[in-house]
């Protein structure tokens, strides 16, 4: 897949994101709340790249609609409160319609506290909240409608999941060690021994509470780290930016970010997206597939 032709869409969203109060931060990264309007021009479709992170979003007017592939022409819904499991590839979603929502990005180790089931439980998938919080997940969504006011519906959502905390407790300190140190190395053995029990012990308790195991977690931070290389790096430079985000060589980079993305990183640059993990869809792309 290798369109000469592929265009960045003219997708411009208003998006209201702030920190949560001090009550909800060991549990909570952010707090948002977006109005997206997608204009004519495309397949009327978007690729969401994985972060490894937990989400759990409202949307106050359209479904939440999901193709499973670039070649499902009808895809499913998944409903209007959903959570998205921490995840190591990319999905895609229909964005052929004006999509407000509210919605968290959940810390490692909050789902069984917030949600009522651990993060391995819920990763790589999305599931409808009617799931997990039975008739309260409806009763919150109309809550949020009648708010009516972006800030009041924001203040809302941040009140109904504080309300949702039994008691303050945090990961396993082995997990928050490695969580810690994942930022700057991801030699998982070197990390065991650091933090006191069995490898096999660890690898429990890792996915538990983030959703993923230490390895592909490993590799969706070094996508992180190139996917925001790709954007400002000159083809000519691109085997040096592989190596510094931690690749082997450029093969093995452009096979990761493959992977993740669905598009090669040429292409990625190429369709330029506002926002670095959600990359609108020409209808160019699906032809070529």
């Amino acid at each position: 897949m290798c369109p000469a032709n592929l265009a960045k869409l003219d997708t411009i969203p208003m998006l209201i994101s702030r920190p949560p109060q001090a009550a909800l931060r060991p549990f909570l990264k952010s707090l948002w709340i977006s109005d997206e309007r997608t204009s004519p021009g495309g397949s009327g479709r978007e690729l969401v790249l994985p972060t490894g992170g937990m989400h759990l979003v409202f949307r106050l007017d359209h479904p939440l609609h999901l193709y499973d592939g670039l070649d499902d022409r009808r895809g499913r819904t998944v409903g209007h409160a959903v959570v998205g499991g921490a995840r190591a590839a990319f999905y895609t979603r229909d964005i052929s319609r004006p999509t407000r929502s509210v919605g968290a990005q959940l810390h490692p180790g909050a789902a069984e506290l917030l949600l009522g089931v651990p993060a391995g439980e819920l990763a790589q998938r999305h599931t409808p909240l009617g799931d997990l919080w039975g008739s309260a997940a409806g009763e919150v969504h109309q809550r949020l409608l009648e708010a009516e006011q972006p800030q009041r519906q924001l203040d809302l959502f941040e009140s109904v999941l504080g309300a949702r905390l039994p008691r303050v407790r945090g990961v396993h300190p082995a997990v928050a060690h490695a969580l810690g140190r994942f930022a700057v190395t991801s030699d998982i053995g070197e990390i065991v021994n650091q933090g006191g029990c069995s490898h096999r012990r660890f690898i429990a308790l890792f996915h538990h509470a983030v959703g993923l195991t230490p390895k592909p977690y490993c590799r969706v931070l070094r996508f992180q780290d190139a996917l925001g290389r790709v954007a400002a790096m000159p083809a000519a430079s691109r085997a040096q930016s592989a190596c510094a985000a931690g690749y082997s060589d450029q093969p093995h980079f452009n096979r990761e970010f493959r992977e993740f993305a669905g598009l090669s990183p040429g292409e990625y640059r190429k369709l330029s997206p506002a926002q670095a993990h959600h990359v609108p869809l020409p209808g160019a792309v699906e032809k070529q597939r």
